[in-house]
This record gives C-alpha cells, sequence and structure tokens, in this order.
C-alpha cells in the first residue's frame, strides 16, 4: 500500500506540479497567438452572444440542450469547492500575489476552452439514442483520424475513473462535512454524525438518479436553474463583504500586486520565492475553471448550436465567471476581512473554508457566515457530481458501447453512497491523479488541431462581417 501511495504521489506531483502547469499555459498560449487574442479581441461580442441571450428564450430538438443548458452543465462541474477552498489555499500558502496569476491563468485559459469547445462541436457525433456526443475523444478520432482513436481511449480511461473520486465522492464527501458543520455550529453536542451521513447519501443517490437517468435534457433542465441560483448566492454574499471593507480595496490590490513580483514585501519573508507564488496561483487557477482538462466540451457537445465558433464564445465566459469573478471574490473576502482585523491567518499555513465562513460571519454573523459557506458549498458539489456524472458516462460510451452506459451509471450512483460514508483518501488521491492526467491527451489534440480552431474562428468573424456590410 506504501510503495502505491508514493508512486501516486510521485505522479500527482508531476500531474498537478510545475511540468503540467508549463503544458497547459504553454498550449493556452499558443491558442492565444494562433487565434490572434481571440478572447481579448472579441471579448465584448462573447459577452453579448453568451450571457447578453440568457433570458431570450432558445428552441432544443431531441438529443440536445439550448446553448446556455450546455453551458450551465459545463459550469456545473467547473464551479466547485475549489473556487472557495482552493483559493484559499492559494492565498494561505501563496500570499496575496497568487490572485494575481490567477488571473493570468485565466486570461490564458480562455483561449484554451474557447478551443475545447469549438472542437467538440466541430467533430461531435450523433449516437444511438440520437444525443449529440463529442469532447476529447471524438475531436481526437474525427479530427487527428481514426489513428489516433487509441489517445481518446486513453483520455476515456482516465476520464471515467476520475469520476468515480473528484467528480463524485470527494465532492459528496463535502457535502456531508458541510451539512454537519452547520448542524455542530447550532448544536455544538450533537454526535449523531453517521446517522446523518447514512440518510445524506441515501437522499443523495435518489437526487442524482432522477436527474441521471432522465437524459441530457433532464440534466441541462437542472442545471440551468441551478447553477444560476449557485452563482447568485455566493457573488452577493461576497459582494456584501467586500463593499463593507471597501475602503481597504485599494491596499489589498496593492498587495495583490507587489505580492506577485515581490512576495517577501507583502508577506515578511513567509513565502520564499515569486516561483512559488506564481506555481500556486496558476494551480489554483487551472484547477478551478478545468482550461486544458477536456472535461467542459463534453457537455458543450450536447448545444443545439451548429455553429462550433459560437458555442466556443461560452468557454470564454465559463473561465471568466469561474475564475475572474467568483474566485477572485473568494480572494477578495478573505484578504479584505483579514485587512481590517475581522480575521486572522498565517502565510505558510494552509487554510481552509472557515477562513471563507469567518470573513462572511464578521457581517452576517458566525453561525449566518457557516449557513452560507456550508449552502455554497452543498450547490458547488452536488452540480459538480450531476456533470461528472454526463462526462463518465460520455467516456464509458465511447469506450465500451451506449448499452454499459447504464451500467456505469448505477456504479456511479452507488460510490455516492460510498463518499458519503467512509473515508477512502487514497482512492480519492489516485483520481486526482487521474484527473490531471486527462489533460495530457486532450493537450495534445488541441495542439494537433489548433489549425481547425484559427481556420473556423477566421469563416465565422468574415461571415459575420459580410452579413453587417
Amino acid at each position: 500500500m506504501d510503495i502505491i501511495e508514493n508512486l501516486n504521489k510521485a505522479i500527482n506531483d508531476i500531474v498537478w506540479g510545475v511540468p503540467m502547469l508549463v503544458l497547459l499555459v504553454g498550449a493556452g498560449i499558443l491558442l492565444t497567438a494562433r487565434t490572434s487574442g481571440v478572447q481579448f479581441r472579441r471579448f465584448g461580442y462573447a459577452m453579448k452572444n453568451t450571457i447578453g441571450k440568457v433570458f431570450r428564450k432558445a428552441d432544443a430538438g431531441d438529443g440536445e440542450v439550448t446553448p446556455f443548458q450546455a453551458m450551465s452543465t459545463a459550469l456545473a462541474a467547473t464551479v466547485g469547492t475549489g473556487n472557495i477552498a482552493g483559493i484559499t489555499t492559494a492565498i494561505t500558502l501563496g500570499g496575496p500575489g497568487t490572485i494575481f496569476w490567477l488571473w493570468i491563468t485565466a486570461l490564458i485559459g480562455m483561449a484554451t476552452k474557447y478551443s475545447e469547445v469549438l472542437l467538440a462541436v466541430k467533430f461531435r457525433e450523433r449516437n444511438e439514442k440520437g444525443d449529440w456526443v463529442g469532447g476529447p475523444m471524438y475531436y481526437i478520432k474525427n479530427g487527428l483520424g481514426s489513428n489516433w482513436k487509441w489517445l481518446g481511449a486513453i483520455f476515456c480511461v482516465f476520464a471515467a475513473l476520475a469520476s468515480f473520486g473528484i467528480g463524485n465522492a470527494v465532492q459528496v464527501g463535502n457535502i456531508v462535512s458541510s451539512i454537519n458543520t452547520v448542524i455542530v455550529s447550532f448544536s455544538p453536542d450533537f454526535s449523531g454524525q453517521k446517522t446523518v451521513n447514512i440518510v445524506l447519501g441515501v437522499i443523495l443517490m435518489i437526487l442524482v438518479a432522477f436527474v441521471l437517468l432522465g437524459g441530457i435534457k433532464r440534466l441541462g433542465a437542472v442545471t440551468e436553474k441551478l447553477v444560476p441560483i449557485m452563482a447568485v448566492v455566493y457573488i452577493v454574499s461576497s459582494l456584501v463583504i467586500v463593499v463593507f471593507y471597501a475602503r481597504y480595496i485599494p491596499e489589498v490590490f496593492g498587495d495583490i500586486i507587489t505580492g506577485a513580483f515581490s512576495p517577501e514585501g507583502v508577506t515578511g519573508g513567509a513565502v520564499g520565492s515569486v516561483v512559488l507564488v506564481i506555481t500556486w496561483g496558476m494551480k489554483r487557477g487551472v484547477f478551478s475553471n478545468e482550461a486544458g482538462l477536456g472535461s467542459a466540451p463534453m457537455a458543450h457537445a450536447a448545444t443545439s448550436e451548429t455553429d462550433p465558433v459560437k458555442q466556443g464564445l461560452y468557454g470564454i465566459f465559463e473561465v471568466f465567471m469561474d475564475t475572474i469573478v467568483i474566485c477572485t471574490l473568494s480572494g477578495l473576502t478573505v484578504l479584505l476581512a483579514a485587512k481590517a482585523g475581522a480575521v486572522e491567518y498565517v502565510i505558510g499555513i494552509e487554510g481552509d473554508t472557515s477562513l471563507n465562513a469567518a470573513a462572511l460571519g464578521s457581517v452576517f454573523s458566525a453561525k449566518g457566515g457557516a449557513l452560507v459557506i456550508a449552502l455554497c458549498l452543498i450547490l458547488f458539489a452536488f452540480s459538480t457530481v450531476l456533470s461528472w456524472a454526463l462526462y463518465g458516462s460520455r467516456c464509458i460510451e465511447f469506450l465500451l458501447g451506449t448499452k454499459a452506459e447504464r451500467v456505469y451509471q448505477v456504479i456511479f450512483i452507488v460510490i455516492i453512497f460510498v463518499g458519503a460514508t467512509m473515508k477512502l483518501s487514497l482512492a480519492w488521491s489516485i483520481a486526482d491523479t487521474l484527473n490531471g492526467l486527462m489533460a495530457i491527451p486532450n493537450l495534445i489534440a488541441l495542439v494537433g488541431l489548433s489549425g481547425v480552431v484559427v481556420s473556423e474562428t477566421k469563416r465565422h468573424f468574415a461571415e459575420k462581417n459580410k452579413i453587417q456590410l
């Protein structure tokens, strides 16, 4: 067991370490350059054609969902517990400067996510049930060619196995932990956690089964309602803290910029080097928005949108909302509250969501802050479970056919109960490693098909300019 644990740690240090960050960011820079910075030049156009169309009614045929539903399903998985806990970890271990490098990663990642989504729609297929299916495995097979199908299969193996851990049991564990924390905050002597976990496990199994077994259209219908609700709750709650401590904003932003290039000037030498700050900022950014991992394209492929570029714009919005908005707010709530003396943390000692709860609690009361964080963690985690159930299903379907999909879904639902009632840290750690390994086949495909991204982008905007003329 020790050998397996040490081997997994060694691999994990690579796939979630500097080498992988270089590959992910490097691919993003390449795609940014090849598309002439589409995420910057066309940012206004992207916002107008994504969030600007939220309230417009859109129709979807059999086996597909609306563009917004596709994006909501992807965002449901992207916006997760890492948006809260992950950012707090980065700040406490790397200092305020990590936020700056988080932004840089997001700006580059917009081009990566745009390209992934574009390719997913460009090379998707209809399956035996008539559903649109796509993602890295399909743009590898249909874009790079059938001789590369093995690479798509490798992606699917990593993703399907990762879905049981990082997309299921870990998230369920966060849900039951959050609920137990709230119960204890109101009743410190409570000792029925085991019973609560069992009950929650059964409830979550039923809820996920209801959505998952209803197919892609039911999943899209649920996520398009769940994602806006959870985003609004967290964004509004965080903005209240930002406004309440607004007088400290200039000072905090100064710490962010100074800490990005000279961390010692802000942390008093607690952070070792600029490299450490960059690493933590980029690591949390990539982990949060998943640009380059290849997960979100599987949801976007189900869209009723026929133009790959138009759906690709949702990839730009997705990274913007996940990282620039939500992750930044997570960081600011802690940094502002700390600057005001409402919370304390020590650089170099890893913090957790109790810091976020304390920051919110400085305005909403201790119990109020705990409730807000618990509610957001529950919604974030539950939505992630739903989306990863889809991702795993699509991967199993690619590997073993449509009939095997139902078997996978049953196993996935059973794992929910395991995640609620058992601690299997090594299994979930291995799943985290597999989650990172997904990126390698996907990045190879993105680089190999970057020419398709360029040609599709040029085609779309050339047609747009003709229409305007």
